[in-house]
């Protein structure tokens, strides 16, 4: 899709890109503390980062397609209400 099409500006998916580089690495982290037979306490705190910061990534990107996908449901002469309600099916998820 074209940067129209998410509404993510440059700054927007670079932001996303370098966040998710970053919880690749805490993934492969946690994965050594499990191979390194860490304690669990260190290891569900590592986890509970690394949801947090994929929650993160999918509120930033809910929240910009939010408004893209709207726009592009008016555009086509579509129902402003559907497009939210689809919106509303996704966020759900991450609630």
């Amino acid at each position: 899709m074209t940067e129209e099409a998410w509404g993510f500006s440059g700054e927007i998916k670079d932001n996303l890109l370098k966040r998710l580089r970053r919880i690749e690495g805490q993934a492969r982290g946690v994965q050594r503390m499990i191979e390194e037979e860490r304690s669990c306490q260190e290891i569900m705190m590592q986890l509970a980062a690394l949801k947090s910061a994929v929650v993160q990534v999918a509120m930033t990107m809910l929240s910009n397609q939010m408004g893209a996908c709207i726009k592009q449901e008016i555009s086509r002469g579509g129902d402003p209400d559907t497009a939210l309600a689809k919106f509303m099916e996704v966020f759900k998820k991450f609630s």
